[in-house]
């Protein structure tokens, strides 16, 4: 963990294994994302009042995990600043999953994934400068992979796209830039803020941020868009952001982006197997790829100079 890197820098094994539990936990994460599609696809209501049910059950179900440890008392102490950086990445949040959600609705499906999936390009190539990490050149190898693997799967579309198909795919782009920024300013907040308070901090500023467009439009209806965003908000928002925040703790903000790569792989097994989608030849490789960069990431060991395999700032 961050704040017992400095003790651990001399016990490698150690190190080792909370850099391998780290991996894991991101790896687990982007394999259940791959289900978020097939709940989305079962709602139909925009993309604000998706994103605003999701953070709001993300949040109820955190808050009394968040009770029981006292971690407001966390909250009541941390300095303005802290406080504001965890709003603002409340919502840059917010943005990131309305503009990808707009991404889907409105560009081909291919075009907006693999716009939004350059987000862990930018991570990987601006993490040096923003998270004041060393650049490891061992990461280009497996984020090469990941990138041409999910390239492979998804793929351009070959149909011309519309004027409003544009915006999607614009819109898919944006959700990169802010899917970067987030996960390397996560790295710069995280150290002495308790993974559930920073969730639900981010959660509650979304909600905050999204109640606006979400009070003029109709709501969801019917058990199955309900149980969807139930689902979505609690298994596919609380405890894979669990994990993944958990994670970010000991692994650096590079290989945690390349691992999520996994998500668009599953999220193409899924499909084949609940929605009826083609599992191609193209999209066997692809995910072989994608699988392939994931475990050069797990397998290479944390550099002497990055102590615990997380630097704080």
């Amino acid at each position: 963990m961050v704040d017992e890197s400095g003790r651990l820098a001399s016990m490698p094994s150690r190190s080792h294994l909370s850099q391998t539990h780290g991996l894991a936990l991101v790896a687990g994460a982007a394999v259940t994302w791959g289900i978020i599609p097939l709940l989305v696809r079962s709602v139909d209501a925009s993309s604000f009042v998706i994103v605003f049910w999701r953070v709001v059950f993300a949040a109820l179900a955190v808050v009394p995990l968040l009770a029981m440890r006292s971690r407001w008392r966390e909250f009541a102490a941390m300095p303005w600043r802290r406080r504001g950086g965890l709003a603002i990445q409340g919502a840059l949040l917010a943005l990131n999953w309305v503009l990808f959600f707009t991404g889907l609705k409105l560009a081909p499906v291919a075009v907006a994934e693999l716009l939004a999936y350059t987000g862990p390009v930018l991570v990987a190539a601006l993490g040096p400068w923003v998270a004041r990490e060393r650049f490891d050149r061992r990461i280009i190898a497996p984020l090469a992979l990941s990138l041409i693997g999910t390239a492979v799967i998804l793929g351009p579309s070959r149909e011309g796209l519309s004027g409003t198909a544009i915006l999607g795919a614009a819109a898919a782009l944006a959700s990169a830039l802010t899917y970067a920024t987030l996960v390397l300013n996560a790295k710069r907040l995280l150290p002495g803020v308790s993974t559930e308070l920073y969730m639900t901090v981010e959660w509650v500023v979304a909600a905050a941020v999204l109640l606006p467009f979400v009070v003029a439009q109709p709501a969801p209806e019917g058990a199955r868009a309900w149980g969807s965003l139930v689902v979505l908000g609690v298994v596919s928002t609380a405890i894979t952001g669990f994990m993944f925040v958990s994670a970010l703790r000991v692994v650096r903000a590079d290989r945690a982006a390349t691992l999520t790569y996994l998500e668009p792989a599953s999220a193409v097994i899924f499909a084949a197997a609940f929605l009826g989608e083609p599992l191609t030849l193209a999209v066997v490789a692809g995910g072989l790829l994608i699988v392939g960069g994931g475990i050069l990431v797990a397998r290479l060991e944390p550099e002497e100079t990055t102590g615990a395999g997380m630097e704080t700032p």
